[in-house]
């Protein structure tokens, strides 16, 4: 008899009960992160044009 290895490694031990995370679906907006790249940096920009265009006085 001879035992097949695991092609897995070894998950990470459980912390503050964080174990396998990943792999649970969960309801609500799904957003691409190449999105949410692209509207972080619009807003960015946004905001330092509002500073220059629009001073406080």
């Amino acid at each position: 008899m001879s035992k097949k290895k695991k092609e897995t490694g070894p998950m990470p031990a459980a912390s503050a009960g964080l174990l396998r995370f990943f792999e649970e679906e969960t309801e609500g907006i799904k957003i691409r992160p190449e999105f949410l790249v692209v509207f972080s940096v619009a807003l960015i920009v946004v905001s330092v044009l509002a500073k220059v265009f629009f001073p406080a006085t």
